[in-house]
């Protein structure tokens, strides 16, 4: 029986356009579905836009326009993103949809029938995190995540019992049955849960918010809390509240994993568990949590004013110099830096003269000799570690074991020299270096598909034999004639 995934990211805030933090998130999930397919999975792929924000409130009032013309607007870049980027999303979900709002309101009635109270709450209030601090997480008075001032509330909401759940979601965590990776990363969590967890807020007054947001069942004059109504998206996105939930991707017998940055860690890994128990649920079965891409070091972000525009970025600098720097060249798991140069000396080392002058080389070589490859399948088994390293998340590992058999490809002809006897067509040893070679060939770009699925598909039809497209570069050189000895660039 074929097993079910689904693959999620978080969904972003739509207050500013995508920068470079959300093109990491897209293609790490976008390779992982991408992959689980290429294993014979049933992949659901979904991501989305969060636009139930009061900072979206705030962002068209700074604008002049409305806040449903913003989060169209915003949403739209997103959407468009994921277009130039060739994310394979199943489901590109609002959370100002209908389907979402019948899922919340389902959802929120669940909670209702015992882990949801109403209090009045004094505390401290980040806007660009839409979250409550303690005294004791400041970091010299400030927000710990964006070094801002926090705003002083008091003021009446709902409350979810998260101290309920304490003793089950320390054992989950603990035992990996929710599973948190990288194991630093599971480390904080537990080390949050065992500090003592406290109820939490889950509404807002619907006057603070101008009205934004999913109003609360049954009291409009609340609206349910950012974070309570985002997460719940990963439900209504499968039709969670309608005529046609679909189970078969929220269960035992689906693995679910969501890829999130490490600020939202928990909200993913405690508070969205203890929910879906309360709610009498299943929980996912991994959370997956990257780094953050830092520019000299420095987190980049929209509430940090120094973002690096995503979709500008990929379009000057190309779907697949982007997509391979960020899973070759970035850690899954910790921070890296980002570099336009690096972006472009990665693209024309490991690509444009390594892989796309290889691919020529052979296709130059297979119709000189007229070549005729033995027909093939589809399936290609992979090089040594990759599989291990796909299941482990470990993407830089993955590609690594690919640009071995590049690697060991050059390094044979260079050995056979085969441009020596290539006019011998006869030669029945050329012909099978010839066709140990573009299997090697065949085998990379079939396992590259996760990561460069245009690409793969450029070189497999290059090696079809059908008619050697020598002259047609895969991976275009960029940057000849633009490096020059002590030039100044921009990082």
């Amino acid at each position: 029986m074929c097993k079910h995934s689904y693959v999620t990211t978080s969904i972003p805030y739509v207050n500013a356009r995508p920068h470079i933090g959300h093109v990491l998130e897209l293609v790490q999930a976008d390779a992982i579905a991408r992959y689980r397919r290429l294993i014979a999975e049933n992949v659901r792929f979904q991501t989305g836009t969060d636009e139930n924000a009061f900072k979206n409130v705030q962002a068209a009032q700074e604008q002049g326009i409305s806040t449903q013309q913003l989060v169209d607007r915003n949403s739209a870049v997103f959407r468009a993103l994921c277009r130039k980027l060739e994310i394979s999303h199943d489901s590109f979900i609002r959370t100002t949809e209908e389907r979402h709002l019948q899922g919340v309101h389902a959802f929120w009635r669940r909670l209702s029938e015992g882990d949801i109270y109403k209090k009045n709450y004094a505390g401290l209030y980040c806007l660009a995190c839409e979250d409550f601090y303690l005294e004791k997480d400041l970091v010299d008075g400030l927000c710990p995540e964006h070094g801002s001032p926090l705003s002083k509330v008091n003021e009446t909401n709902y409350f979810f019992r998260l101290s309920k759940y304490q003793n089950t979601l320390e054992r989950l965590v603990a035992s990996d049955a929710l599973e948190v990776l990288p194991g630093t990363r599971k480390n904080e969590v537990l080390s949050f849960i065992r500090n003592g967890l406290q109820d939490i807020s889950v509404s807002r007054p619907a006057e603070r918010c101008g009205g934004w947001g999913i109003p609360v069942p049954g009291d409009p004059s609340q609206v349910i809390y950012v974070w309570t109504d985002a997460l719940i998206n990963y439900l209504s996105g499968l039709g969670f509240g309608g005529e046609h939930f679909q189970k078969e991707f929220w269960g035992p017998r689906c693995e679910e994993v969501h890829v999130i940055g490490k600020n939202v860690w928990k909200f993913h890994a405690v508070y969205w568990p203890a929910f879906l128990l309360s709610a009498g649920l299943p929980l996912p079965k991994t959370v997956l949590v990257h780094g953050f891409l830092t520019c000299e070091g420095r987190k980049v972000g929209k509430s940090l004013g120094n973002a690096i525009d995503g979709l500008s970025t990929v379009e000057e600098l190309g779907r697949p110099a982007i997509r391979y720097y960020l899973l070759r060249a970035a850690s899954p798991f910790q921070d890296s830096d980002f570099s336009r140069i690096r972006v472009e000396e990665l693209y024309d080392t490991d690509l444009a003269n390594g892989l796309g002058n290889l691919v020529s080389r052979v296709c130059a070589l297979c119709e000189k000799a007229r070549f005729h490859p033995h027909a093939h399948g589809e399936a290609h088994e992979a090089p040594g570690g990759f599989h291990s390293a796909m299941k482990a998340y470990r993407f830089d590992d993955a590609l690594q074991s690919l640009w071995q058999v590049v690697g060991q490809t050059n390094a044979d002809i260079a050995r056979v020299e085969p441009w020596k006897t290539v006019r011998e067509s006869r030669s029945n040893t050329l012909q099978a270096h010839l066709s140990r070679w573009v299997e090697n060939l065949r085998c990379v770009a079939f396992w590259l598909e996760p990561f460069l699925p245009v690409s793969s598909a450029k070189i497999l039809r290059a090696l079809s034999g059908d008619a050697w497209i020598k002259d047609q570069h895969v991976f275009p050189r960029k940057n000849r004639g633009r490096l020059r000895a002590g030039a100044k660039r921009q990082i």
